[in-house]
This record gives C-alpha cells, sequence and structure tokens, in this order.
C-alpha cells in the first residue's frame, strides 16, 4: 500500500535530539495528514510501553515511524519484527547510525514522500539472546565510551562522540577476547570487538565500512592491541573505514558469532547496554522489513 491509503502510528521519544523530536515529528505528520494519509501520534512513556504500542500498530497494518536515535529505533526494531508489519523512521537522535546506514533524508518534505512513496525493502537485523538489534553489538572500549556519552549529557551534541571516543581509548585497556565465528575460534588481545550489520556506529564512524544490510553476514571488527597513542592517532581513520588496513585490525564474516573475554565486560548493542558477556550474536535475514 502506498501514498494516502497508509496509516502511519508515530512513536516519538520526547528527549531525542535534545528534546527536539517533538518538533521534527510534527512537519512531517501534517504533510501525511495534507497527502490524505491517517497519522496518529505517540509520545514515549518508556520503551515496554513503546514496544507494546509498536506492536498493536504493527499487527493492524499501521506503518510504524520510530520518531528519535538509535535508541528509539531498539525499542520498536523487536515489536516491527516480530508482526512482520513495516518501519518507517524520522531519524533526530544524537546518533542517527542506522538512518545514517539507510541513506535517508533528514528534511521533513523528503522525509514525508520517501514515508508515503517508499518501497518496503526487506533488510537484515541482529539477535542477542532473542533481542533485536540493527545496527551492531560490540564490546570493549567502546562500551566505554557509550557509558561515557551517556553521562556527557551537557557538553554538546557534536562533541559527545568525540569526546567519549578519546578519554574511552585513554582509560581502557585491552582485554583477551575468544571470537567464535561459525565454529571457528580465535583469540586476540584487543580494545573492541565489533559484531556489526551496519557500516556505522557512534555517531558516523564508519566502523564496518563493507558491511550490508542484505547480504545475510555479519562483519566482526576486531580491533587489537596498539598503543594509545597509534590509536588515537587513527580516529579520523574510523570516520573515514579505511582503519580496516591497519595491521592490528582484523574483520571476519559470518552468520553466527559468539563473544566473551577473559574479564568482566559488558556489552552493548546501538548505544544500549545489552548484557555482560559471554554472549552469542546471530544475523536474521531479510527479518525486518523498512521504508528507505
Amino acid at each position: 500500500m502506498t501514498g494516502a491509503g497508509r496509516a502511519f502510528h508515530f512513536l516519538v521519544n520526547p528527549a531525542s535530539g535534545g528534546g527536539k523530536a517533538p518538533a521534527a515529528a510534527v512537519p512531517v505528520a501534517r504533510l501525511l495528514r495534507d497527502a490524505g494519509a491517517r497519522v496518529e501520534v505517540t509520545y514515549s512513556t518508556g520503551p515496554v510501553a513503546c514496544a507494546d504500542l509498536a506492536r498493536a500498530s504493527a499487527a493492524r497494518g499501521d506503518v510504524v515511524v520510530a520518531v528519535g536515535g538509535d535508541g528509539m529505533l531498539a525499542s520498536v526494531a523487536g515489536p516491527v519484527v516480530d508482526a512482520d508489519g513495516v518501519l518507517g523512521v524520522v531519524p533526530c537522535g544524537r546518533g542517527n547510525d542506522f538512518a545514517r546506514m539507510l541513506g535517508l533524508p533528514d528534511q521533513p518534505a523528503d522525509l514525508a514522500r520517501l514515508l508515503l512513496e517508499g518501497v518496503p525493502e526487506r533488510v537484515d537485523v541482529l539477535d542477542v539472546g532473542g533481542r533485536t538489534v540493527l545496527g551492531s553489538v560490540y564490546a570493549g572500549v567502546d562500551s566505554l565510551a557509550s557509558e561515557i556519552v551517556d553521562r556527557s549529557q551537557r557538553l554538546p551534541r557534536s562533541v559527545q562522540y568525540p569526546y567519549a571516543a578519546l578519554r574511552s581509548v585513554l582509560a581502557f585497556t585491552p582485554a583477551c577476547f575468544t571470537v567464535e565465528v561459525d565454529g571457528e575460534r580465535r583469540e586476540e588481545e584487543a580494545y573492541t570487538v565489533v559484531v556489526a550489520n551496519s557500516g556505522y556506529y557512534g555517531a558516523g564512524m564508519h566502523v564496518a565500512p563493507d558491511a550490508s544490510l542484505t547480504d545475510g553476514l555479519l562483519d566482526v571488527v576486531v580491533v587489537g592491541a596498539a598503543s594509545k597513542l597509534r590509536l588515537v592517532r587513527s580516529m579520523p581513520k574510523l570516520y573515514a573505514g579505511t582503519h580496516v588496513d591497519l595491521d592490528e585490525v582484523t574483520v571476519l564474516r559470518g552468520n553466527d558469532v559468539r563473544l566473551s573475554a577473559q574479564r568482566p565486560l559488558t556489552a552493548y548493542g546501538d548505544g544500549e547496554r545489552l548484557t555482560p558477556l559471554p554472549l552469542t550474536v546471530s544475523v536474521r535475514p531479510a527479518a525486518l522489513s523498512v521504508l528507505r
């Protein structure tokens, strides 16, 4: 179904983008209504309520539109997948990395046109113990960076992620990881292991430049032990995606990944705290239908 025949349920995280999400939702919703579409807007009261609303809306055939950042997408993606519904995105969070991977526009008129006329496309998702993650799962220095970002709300949005990346590199000591990809096991002394479906994380870092949302594979990026100075100097390469050419970086590919470490570490997924290691990540090919 396309155009005015579509019905939309906007789920808005009022805190996203420093409180800018409601203002981002209004012009897009107005344009959709002007085109004859039915639009319902709900402001989130928390992840559980948001997930329940997403599940019910997807089940009755509405396009579930997540208005916020990657955290908001994390709340609604699983229920939409479970209901075999369709997801739309109005990106207005701090990172917007999944929207970046999808190549979504950021202007209200362009977003409204996409929601009205876009064709749903099937993309892969990650499964972590029954929990759906869209972008990537990681443990190590970037877990610490995610914790620092959560504590850095008073900083300007543009510097939160670079600040957290620098602080975490200076504070983190490499850990001994065991990485098992499709049954092939290896041990690595590393700063981090990233299991990626999407190429981007950390507000634009191109951590897995060859990752695809439609290839049915996970890209596993292992950043091995190196001097802190070398790591700091290499940070610009992370945004360009050229860090994978460094000797310390290894990229593996497969369908199922088991990750553990010799010391306690907590895994994060798309900026959200998941679970302490060990964990298993699997790809669910073409599990999510999304407008892009």
